[in-house]
């Protein structure tokens, strides 16, 4: 497999959803706890990344498995006969999942066990959003889980392997003792800054499931909009946007962002001209570029106002 064949495979593009997170967490982490450890940081980086190409791949080698449609089967994927080979596939899936494992157990034995729960339940995640019998991609939680998983797991575990010996939360097992203690507050503060990338992302997804409803449905996949209409669900694409500027207000009340943080705001109106493109027509090859836009907006300005807030504030 060349390499371009693979980022195809992976879609290297859209890994941008997964490292705004990152830097969200890494930052914040700097900035609330002024911890920094460069080896976890990388250790992690490097096994979120590798796990996300796995889910991927794994996501595209499904969509070709059950996709019933032959028109769909074939404009949707790479993978076949004439394009990259089944087994090749499943081998470089099996790989990338080695190598994350391999990473994220490295982790565990620098930090906790703490680290080691959430990364199962992030990888449970990531491998049954699109494998086995019924997917959680062809369910009405995909929004819910992708959202969850990528924007409030990612910034959870940069902050808490930097910062796992700060009274975040600790899982300790000795013996026939297992014993979970977590500061709620200082959660409460990790879920509100995250809160962002959340629906951001969640919102990626509800888009690209807004505009291929009608596939979907001819292919058995019963996303969200499905079950509360599109109407409903373009309605839910815009209010995750407000909830999004509304998280970083709050977080400034209540001083756990800087008030500088309130300067990114002002993408509010770029993003609210994207919405207003979107609602007046759903089409895939037109209009989802509007969600991927408006992440880099939400995203991209949290990441700058916060590297503002360390240099010069």
């Amino acid at each position: 497999m060349s390499l371009g064949t693979f980022f195809k495979l992976v879609e290297i593009q859209t890994k941008i959803a997964s490292v705004f997170p990152f830097l969200i967490g890494l930052l914040f982490v700097i900035y609330r706890y002024d911890l920094f450890d460069p080896i976890n940081t990388m250790i992690f980086f490097s096994a979120m990344l590798l796990f996300d190409l796995t889910t991927t791949a794994i996501n595209n080698y499904m969509d070709y498995r059950k996709a019933l449609n032959v028109e769909y089967k074939k404009n949707r994927n790479i993978i076949g006969e004439k394009a990259i080979p089944e087994r090749v596939v499943i081998i470089t899936i099996l790989s990338l999942l080695v190598i994350a494992t391999s990473l994220g157990l490295w982790l565990v034995v620098r930090t906790d066990l703490l680290v080691l729960v959430i990364g199962m339940v992030c990888f449970a995640i990531g491998i049954f959003y699109t494998f086995g019998p019924i997917p959680l991609s062809r369910m009405p939680l995909g929004e819910v889980f992708s959202g969850v998983t990528m924007g409030f797991g990612i910034i959870f575990l940069v902050v808490y392997v930097n910062a796992y010996d700060q009274g975040i939360a600790q899982f300790v097992w000795d013996g026939a003792l297992i014993q979970f203690n977590a500061n709620i507050l200082l959660i409460l503060e990790i879920i509100l800054i995250s809160l962002p990338c959340v629906f951001t992302i969640a919102n990626l997804m509800l888009a690209n499931n807004i505009c291929d409803l009608e596939d979907d449905i001819a292919n058995h996949r019963y996303t969200l909009p499905f079950y509360i209409g599109k109407k409903y669900a373009v309605w839910l694409f815009d209010g995750l946007y407000v909830a999004s500027f509304l998280a970083v207000i709050v977080a400034v009340v209540l001083n756990i962002l800087p008030t500088v943080m309130l300067l990114m705001l002002f993408v509010g109106i770029p993003v609210y001209r994207h919405i207003r493109l979107f609602n007046k027509k759903q089409v895939k090859s037109e209009t989802f570029v509007v969600a991927v836009k408006n992440l880099v907006l939400v995203n991209g300005s949290l990441v700058t106002m916060l590297l503002v807030s360390l240099l010069f504030i």
